[in-house]
Order: structure tokens, then C-alpha cells, then sequence
């Protein structure tokens, strides 16, 4: 019940009990006497001496007030245990009551020092956490102004060329429905890897996926001639269609014909001024790649200068960006008769495509003065866009903005761009959080202690943490966004799964509780700020297309790591959306959000459907 000091302790015993009892043993019968009997019987009979009252006295005091003191253990044992979960809410009570496992030590109680305190450290930790995570808050009042200026760049992206959102037209006219059929194939360069893919669409929505990956060997990441890599990726469709579309591949070498021919969507992942829908000059290289003969060459043709060099039955029909794939797959395999508004991925980077109205691109006039007219369908009077979204607001005229963002885009490869990116997607989440844990790891207030304890007795893992030299939290893009995903979804006992998260990626050893529950305070922080930064780019874009008022349901088609996997992404997206008062909570209703998977493949396979049926109705020429 308490743990008084050995002096308190011996003098206890001497008040009473000042002349320990001895048995008395009886000679006539042969056993001891039980002398405690005895004693309590003589002591009843006696009377306290007024000096052993007060005595008794001062002792009972202490006692009282060593089990009312604040760091008793009495009373830390009942806030110690209670229950903890993963709503942010009880997390608060959580911090509010936690008061820490204190020692057992003598101390004089009319000491003139200050004594130790973990509670009042441990209470401070918590009250900066508190303090750094509501740096990330983004405020209703935030979301609507950013929707209003998403809106504004959009508009100026579409009236002309070099805007900060730049709006690029895809030259897709239309989106699937889910009845299209046929084969396709699809390639992917999108790094250090190329997939090739086959895919057949069964016009009920489904599909069948066959595809094969392989590295692109360094030396052609770095080749001195644009001809070195596009004839490695040719050979890669040759073998293959060998293996896979033997009897296309046989046919062709016998009689040529176009009917022989599969059409192919190309998704090449660098920057790229699209000329039309199988057109587009590389603009430069990114992900290691240098081929400087390759800059604004078209990249289209290169790949089928080495098709045809091969004699091999296929034509790059469409350039495909991945955000345009991704609304094309949605668009396919989504229920029901509405097709797709939006295409967006929120994973390593973030991104996304929507159907606009063809007479709201003003700069196309432009364009065709500038780069020549591309044939297109115009038919339709719809035109894909492809916004590239990441560059939204450089100026941080209404983005958020905090210490941890500044510093890393200080020290990222572009600074001063793509600021919309860098608080959403999942490459910069874990080094916000990063900076953010180191800042409070290195904090000048000493009480405010994160993962730093003065003995064992004051975590509660009786343990004392420490953090490896070599630990990821020194180094740049040491955190994954995995890392959030994990934290953000721990529910258990103590949050005893960041506890090991903590030590297996971040080489901190033995965190308490307390520790935990700062990290896992920031990481929410983060993860919910880039929701609702998400939820502006894509309330703007129904907004701006006005589709809440022309149907009775918008379907947007989303993909990416954080998308689908972080706990949570998209309920904070559809709270910010309540909050936009033209969207409200009947307009919220209104809005489907689903997965789309494998832009990259499906996606660009139905694009070059669709360019397919645009070259045999004569409005584009692929051959």
C-alpha cells in the first residue's frame, strides 16, 4: 500500500514493540509458550506513555501523507491501468490522466530542494506534442479558401500555357463503360523497371491481366544513345508475345496485316509535352535515367522505331499518363451506369486526371498554334486533363505551412515546387514526421523528455530507453510512410505494436508509454492534415466540373498506397467535405470513392482502345 523509508520503518517497530517478546518454555510439560499471546495481553492491559502516543501520532500523519502525495503509487497504479484505444479523443484523456511509475526512496518531506519529478516531465512531453501536432491543423475555415483557390488555378491552367497548375490535355476524348472487349497490350516504364502486359477485356466489367516485369539493366538508365534502351524495351514486348501471343506473333511473320496488329498503351512516368494521344517529346529524365539524345524527341516514335525494326505486330496507339489510366480502369470496372469523374493517386507521389468539357480548354487554340494541331476526337466534346495537381499553390498563398515543411523542402531536389505534393504524399509524410520527432527528441526544455528517461524506474518497460546512433531518425527520408500506417492503427494494450515499430525501424530501444503516445499524437496530426489537403483538390474538382448539380452520383476512382491503406484516409476526406458548404453532407452522399487499380495496365490498355476506334472512324491516324 506504500513504501515508507527503512528509518520510518524501524522506528515503527520500536514504538510497538520496544522489548521483543521471547517464548517461555515449560519445564512440567515440555512446549513453549506462544509469546506474542502474551505480549498483546500484557500491552492491553498496560497504558501508552504519553510520549508513544505522540509518537503514534506523528507516524500516522506521515503515513497519511505519504498515500496522498501526488507521485504515491497507490495512486498511479489506478491511472496506470486504465484502458487505452486509438480514438484521438480517449487518447487526450489518456495523456490528461497518465502520471508515471515513480521510485521508492527516502527523501526528507521539509526538504528546501525541488525534487524530481517524472509526472511533471512526462506531463510536459505530452503538452508539446499537443502543441507541435496542432501545428498541422487544418482548419475548416483553411479548407474552404483552399478549394476556392484550387478552383482559381484550375480555371487559369485551362485558359493558357505555363500556368502554376498545368492542365495538360490527354487528347482521351472519352471513358469507357464496361461493354468494350478485345486485347491489348500495355507497357510501363515508370523507373528502374519495365512491365509489359496483355490484358483482355470481357465487356461485363472484368477483365483478365497477363504480364511479365524486368530491371532495366543501370548502364542503359545512362546509355549514350536513345536507340540502346528503346531497342531493350522492344525485345521485351518480342519475348513477351512468343510466350504469350504465339499465334498473333506467327501470323503476322506469314501475311502482315492490320488486323494482326495489337494495339499498346504506353505509360512512360517522366516528364512530357504530350503532342497527342501517341505523341509527346520527352521533356527531361528523372529516377536516374540520363539519355540526353532522348530529350524532346518523341518518345512514341523511338519505341516503335524498334517495334517495327523487330517486325512485330503491335502499335504504340496511346501515350498514357498514370492519373488518365487511373480514371479510364475506374471508369470500367465501376457498378453502374455513371462513368468516372476523377482519376487520383495519393501514394509515393500524388496526382490526378477529371473529364472536362472540351469549350472550357481555351489554350487549346494555343496549342495547336504552337505545337501544330493534333487530331483528336472532337466529337464527343469531352477532353481528359491530366492537372498535375502536385504544383497547386507554390506560393503557399493557402497551403499550410510549418517548420518541419519548410526545412524539408529546403533540403528536397526542387525546392519551391510541388509544395501540394509534399504535404500529401506518402514520400514526404514520414520525413515531416521525421523532422517533427527529431525536433522534439532534441527539445531545449529538459522536462520535455522523449525517449530519454533518468533510470528504469521511470518508464514503464523497467527499462531505459535509448536511441541507436545509427538510427533512421538522424537521416533524410529516414521514415516510411509505412511507419504511420502502423502507428496510426495501433489499438493495443500500451500501444505495445509502436512500441516494437519504434525499436525495428527506428532503433529506439525500450520507449514507454508516454513516448508512444507523442509519436502516435504527431503521426495523426500528419496523416489527417494530408486527408483533408486531398479532399480540397478533389471537392474543387467536382465543384469546378459542377457534376454535384448535372448527376445523381460522382464517382471518382482512387489509387496509391495511402489511399488504400492508411487507417482512416478516406473518412477524414469525406469529413472536409461536409465542411465545403456548396458539398455539405447531402452533396458528401453523393460522392463515390473506389478503388482503381493498375492505371499503369488496364488503364492504359483501354486507352489505346479508345484510340484504336478513333483511327477507324478516321479521326486519328496510328499507322
Amino acid at each position: 500500500m506504500f513504501c515508507p523509508s527503512a528509518g520510518l520503518r524501524s522506528w515503527l517497530h520500536a514504538v510497538q514493540d520496544p522489548e521483543p517478546p521471547v517464548a517461555a518454555h515449560d519445564q512440567s510439560t515440555g512446549e513453549f509458550s506462544n509469546p506474542y499471546k502474551t505480549r498483546r495481553t500484557k500491552l492491553g492491559a498496560q497504558k501508552f506513555a504519553p510520549y508513544q502516543l505522540l509518537s503514534a501520532f506523528v507516524v500516522l500523519l506521515v503515513l497519511v501523507v505519504q498515500f496522498w502525495h501526488p507521485s504515491s503509487p497507490n495512486r498511479l497504479r489506478s491511472t496506470r491501468l486504465s484502458p487505452f484505444g486509438d480514438n484521438v479523443r480517449r487518447q487526450e484523456a489518456y495523456f490528461d490522466q497518465l502520471e508515471p511509475r515513480t521510485q521508492c526512496k527516502p527523501r526528507s518531506l521539509f526538504s528546501s530542494e525541488r525534487p524530481y519529478s517524472p509526472a511533471l516531465t512526462n506531463m510536459a512531453l505530452a503538452a508539446e506534442a499537443k502543441r507541435m501536432a496542432a501545428e498541422f491543423d487544418y482548419s475548416t475555415e483553411e479548407v474552404r479558401k483552399g478549394v476556392k483557390e484550387f478552383v482559381r488555378e484550375m480555371d487559369e491552367g485551362l485558359e493558357k500555357q505555363g500556368a502554376t497548375m498545368s492542365q495538360i490535355p490527354s487528347y482521351v476524348t472519352a471513358v469507357p463503360n464496361g461493354t468494350e472487349k478485345g486485347i491489348y497490350l500495355a507497357v510501363d516504364l515508370g523507373g528502374t523497371n519495365f512491365r509489359v502486359c496483355s490484358i483482355v477485356l470481357h465487356g461485363n466489367q472484368t477483365f483478365s491481366l497477363t504480364q511479365s516485369k524486368v530491371a532495366v539493366p543501370h548502364a542503359l538508365m545512362e546509355a549514350k544513345k536513345a536507340h540502346e534502351l528503346f531497342e531493350f524495351l522492344a525485345k521485351q514486348i518480342e519475348i513477351f508475345l512468343k510466350i504469350h501471343h504465339n499465334d498473333k506473333f506467327e501470323a503476322h511473320r506469314r501475311r502482315p496485316s492490320r488486323q494482326q496488329y495489337l494495339d499498346l498503351g504506353f505509360t512512360f512516368s517522366f516528364p512530357v509535352n504530350q503532342l497527342g494521344i501517341n505523341k509527346g517529346k520527352l521533356i527531361r529524365w528523372t529516377k536516374g535515367f540520363d539519355i540526353e539524345e532522348a530529350v524532346g524527341q518523341d518518345v512514341c516514335a523511338l519505341l516503335q522505331k524498334e517495334i517495327d525494326a523487330l517486325n512485330l505486330p503491335v502499335i504504340v496507339a496511346a501515350l498514357v499518363n498514370d492519373t488518365v489510366g487511373t480514371l479510364m480502369a475506374r471508369s470500367y470496372t465501376s457498378p453502374g451506369k455513371t462513368g468516372t469523374l476523377i482519376g487520383a493517386i495519393f501514394g509515393t507521389g500524388t496526382n490526378g486526371a477529371y473529364v472536362e468539357k472540351l469549350d472550357r480548354v481555351k489554350k487549346m487554340a494555343q496549342i495547336d498554334a504552337e505545337l501544330g494541331s493534333a487530331a483528336y476526337d472532337k466529337s464527343t466534346g469531352l477532353m481528359i486533363i491530366n492537372t498535375e495537381w502536385g504544383s497547386f499553390d507554390n506560393n503557399l498563398s493557402v497551403l499550410p505551412d510549418t517548420p518541419y515543411d519548410r526545412a524539408l523542402d529546403a533540403e528536397s531536389v526542387n525546392p519551391g515546387i510541388q509544395m501540394f505534393e509534399k504535404r500529401v504524399s506518402g514520400m514526404f509524410l514520414g520525413e515531416i514526421l521525421r523532422r517533427a520527432i527529431l525536433a522534439l527528441y532534441k527539445h531545449q526544455d529538459e522536462n520535455v523528455a522523449l525517449f530519454k528517461d533518468t533510470s528504469s524506474a521511470d518508464n514503464d518497460t523497467s527499462s531505459t530507453t535509448t536511441v541507436a546512433e545509427d538510427s533512421p531518425l538522424y537521416k533524410q527520408w529516414g521514415i516510411d510512410t509505412s511507419f504511420l500506417s502502423i502507428v496510426e492503427e495501433d489499438a493495443s494494450d500500451r500501444l505495445h505494436i509502436t512500441k516494437q515499430t519504434l525499436e525495428k525501424d527506428l532503433g529506439v530501444s525500450a520507449p514507454s508509454t508516454e513516448d508512444c503516445v507523442a509519436v502516435k499524437t504527431l503521426v495523426h496530426a500528419i496523416g489527417k492534415r494530408a486527408a483533408r489537403l486531398a479532399a480540397v483538390a478533389l471537392g474543387a474538382v467536382v465543384l469546378s466540373t459542377n457534376k454535384l448539380e448535372e448527376d445523381d452520383l460522382v464517382d471518382i476512382g482512387v489509387d496509391g498506397s495511402l489511399v488504400e491503406y492508411y487507417p482512416g484516409f478516406e473518412d477524414y476526406i469525406r469529413e472536409a467535405f461536409r465542411e465545403i458548404p456548396e458539398i455539405g453532407v447531402e452533396g458528401e452522399k453523393k460522392i463515390r470513392i473506389g478503388l482503381a487499380k493498375d492505371g499503369s495496365g488496364l488503364g492504359a490498355a483501354l486507352i489505346a482502345l479508345m484510340a484504336s476506334q478513333a483511327e477507324e472512324r478516321g479521326e486519328v491516324g496510328l499507322t
